[in-house]
């Protein structure tokens, strides 16, 4: 690892392909690097003479030793068209500072914690289910985890093994997992857009849990459309944002 005074370069230690355009990355970590879980990083990659920077959220727990992103492949993006050619042993720049108000910290009270996720905006909150404070102060954990096909439900078998973890299978009756797949028919999935269930009250029947304004606290992460309806659909409910020195209901997180 060599270091500047803003970041830190890196070295890409593991790449797994969920899809063509959908993979897995993993990156050392400097022993300076601080972050609560929720929050996202800024990654560099050389791009002829200057550095493009772009915002990820951390999957990683807080206590690893390692960094671990999901990313999709934008086409002719100017950052993932070189993030895509990068292999094991690569260098990448991570900048000193995490970002972001996707934490729990957020919140006061509540009982249930909803995790809203679409795409690679699933990592932050996989990145809270690996925190054991968060099983310890919610009685519900609820990962709703939406994708257009089954290849693209991404760690999918590591939330389920959470049911028999050896630290974690004690709490493990407390997560609700959520698969939905909307361009395919998938077992035990569902098939409908987030944001339609909730709408129709197809969410709250699918977990049997409701969206109650006294014990949900609701994340929302992902596509930026998904996020802006999603956040409407409950603010006309009454949820409110949650804001500096104002806790709410509701945390987004905006990486664009």
């Amino acid at each position: 690892m060599t270091a500047n005074s803003k970041y830190t370069t890196e070295t890409i230690t593991y790449l797994h392909r969920w899809t063509p355009n959908l993979f897995t990355l993993r990156t050392t970590r400097g022993e300076a690097f601080k972050f609560v879980p929720g929050q996202f990083a800024r990654l560099g990659v050389q791009k002829g003479d200057k550095i493009v920077w772009r915002a990820y959220s951390i999957l990683s727990a807080d206590y690893d030793e390692h960094l671990e992103f999901l990313s999709i492949v934008v086409p002719d993006g100017e950052f993932t068209s070189e993030l895509t050619n990068l292999k094991v042993g690569d260098p990448l720049f991570v900048d000193k500072t995490a970002y972001g108000f996707l934490t729990r910290d957020r919140f006061e009270q509540g009982k249930d914690l909803w995790m809203l996720a679409t795409g690679t905006g699933l990592a932050p909150f996989l990145s809270i289910l690996y925190d054991f404070s968060a099983w310890e102060e919610y009685d519900r954990l609820i990962l709703v985890q939406s994708v257009r096909e089954k290849a693209e439900l991404a760690y999918e078998d590591t939330i389920r093994a959470f049911a028999t973890h050896e630290f974690y299978s004690e709490f493990a009756h407390k997560l609700h997992y959520v698969p939905i797949v909307t361009r395919e028919v998938v077992e035990g999935a569902l098939d409908t857009r987030i944001t339609d269930l909730l709408k129709n009250g197809g969410l709250e029947t699918a977990t049997g849990i409701p969206l109650d304004q006294e014990r949900s606290r609701i994340m929302i992460c992902g596509n930026p459309d998904m996020v802006e309806e999603t956040r409407t659909i409950l603010s006309e409910r009454g949820f409110t944002l949650s804001r500096r020195g104002a806790p709410g209901h509701l945390a987004v997180e905006q990486l664009w």
